[in-house]
């Protein structure tokens, strides 16, 4: 059973879960992975989720405020053994939740071209293309998605 926990970004487990993900993404982005891993700090993210499968922490996700109106999905990662178990989802949808709750009326989000596993989630959990925003313009391996939240 999937256990999920609202947190922050001085949890533990959300810090060790990262270092899993920036490792990752450090081989799959290449020589962008600098300019990426600028945009990408934890420091203020207040908005956590942490999920654990059989008492083992195995993902991760955040938002943090994009507007007004809308958050920004962000350090999304489920370890390895733990994919394809439906971990992602389950964070991913205790997110919307929880930017609902907050009147939040969209979430947007940034991935990589080479993300190929992600690009097909975010599409299966509802989100579309958009145009590239702000710090992501001008590169051309980053992809850009909304979706518009139902409100609880």
């Amino acid at each position: 059973m999937i256990m999920l926990q609202r947190t922050d970004s001085k949890n533990s487990e959300f810090i060790a879960l990262v270092k899993e993900l920036d490792a990752y993404l450090k081989i799959t982005d290449g020589d962008e992975h600098e300019f990426y891993n600028q945009f990408n700090s934890i420091e203020h993210l207040n908005h956590v989720v942490v999920a654990s499968l059989n008492n083992v922490t195995v993902g991760c996700g955040a938002f943090k405020a994009y507007n007004s109106s809308s958050v920004e999905i962000k350090r999304m990662f489920t370890s390895p053994p733990a994919r394809s178990k439906g971990v992602a989802s389950a964070i991913l949808k205790e997110l919307e939740n929880w930017a609902s709750e907050l009147n939040f009326k969209s979430a947007v989000l940034e991935t990589g071209k080479r993300q190929t596993e992600a690009v097909n989630f975010y599409k299966k959990c509802g989100y579309g293309r958009t145009p590239k925003y702000g710090q992501y313009k001008d590169m051309n391996n980053s992809l850009c998605f909304v979706k518009e939240l139902g409100q609880l």
